[in-house]
């Protein structure tokens, strides 16, 4: 008799859930930073401005997660060159790079013919195909993020607190800030592979918010989305197993179904909990 987790064992899919959970983790942890600060809007941006680099590195044969990093870094240093020197507010910032990014992606696509049977996997991801060579990358990244996010802890809670508390207390909110654009970086692109450049703000989002109806205290938030995350994963390759359904695309629903079932069991918990409070 089969059972719902025959598919692990082919080697492919291993390999994707193992890419999936190493993604899981680097998105649980900076997710978190990114709903406490308020930078949703960010990784959307970032996950289109990947699209030229992407596009480009497709062209020249050259890895795309190289093409992804490289487009993703440039449109960060250039959201900080426009937000410190062209005296426009960071959303201004974002958004304008966001839509030049976006369009010089879209230019160099409709420029070649090469794309007819790439535009899924640059939009939805590809999971279900990442190398050995792939998880290495994904092991470094996620490791690189881990570490960088927990030796700037310190300053990363004064920044999401207040920036001025944190410039009071020496702890450098420029460079925080700058650390987190870049941890919110590499979780993008680290990411990209699994569920594309459309989808890669649900991982990022989605676990966080699942994680925010439970707790409100950071590393244990860091924790459960990371725990929904990696449940994400697992869910939605067996859904794209056994449905037929796009893997990426597959991962990215059930992480926000799982966050929206989080939310609506916290608001039905405090709802339960009203009448007791009233009576005391």
């Amino acid at each position: 008799m089969p059972l719902i987790t025959d598919p692990f064992v082919l080697e492919f899919v291993q390999r994707a859930l193992l890419g999936g959970i190493l993604i899981a983790l680097l998105c649980g942890v900076v997710g978190t930073w990114v709903v406490a600060r308020g930078m949703a809007f960010l990784g959307e941006a970032l996950g289109h401005g990947m699209l030229p680099g992407v596009a480009v590195a497709t062209l020249l044969g050259v890895p795309v997660l190289l093409g992804a990093g490289v487009s993703a870094a440039l449109m960060s240093l250039g959201i900080g060159a426009l937000e410190r020197r062209g005296r426009l507010s960071y959303d201004t910032s974002i958004g304008m790079l966001f839509v030049a990014m976006l369009a010089a992606g879209v230019i160099v696509i409709s420029q070649s013919g090469s794309f007819a049977t790439d535009a899924t996997a640059i939009l939805f991801g590809d999971i279900l195909a990442i190398s050995p060579e792939d998880l290495v990358v994904l092991t470094w990244a996620t490791g690189t993020g881990l570490a960088v996010a927990a030796a700037a802890h310190r300053s990363l809670v004064a920044l999401a607190v207040d920036s001025r508390v944190a410039a009071v207390l020496g702890l450098r909110p420029r460079i925080a800030q700058a650390a987190l654009v870049g941890l919110v970086t590499l979780a993008v692109v680290a990411s990209y592979q699994a569920v594309g450049s459309l989808l890669v703000v649900g991982l990022l989002i989605a676990p966080a918010v699942a994680a925010r109806q439970w707790t409100h205290r950071l590393p244990s938030a860091m924790a459960v989305a990371c725990a929904f995350g990696v449940a994400a994963v697992v869910i939605g390759l067996l859904l794209s197993w056994h449905a037929g359904t796009a893997a990426g695309a597959s991962i990215a629903l059930i992480a926000v179904l799982l966050a929206a079932t989080s939310w609506a069991a916290h608001a039905a918990r405090v709802r339960m909990r009203i009448p007791r409070e009233a009576f005391a």
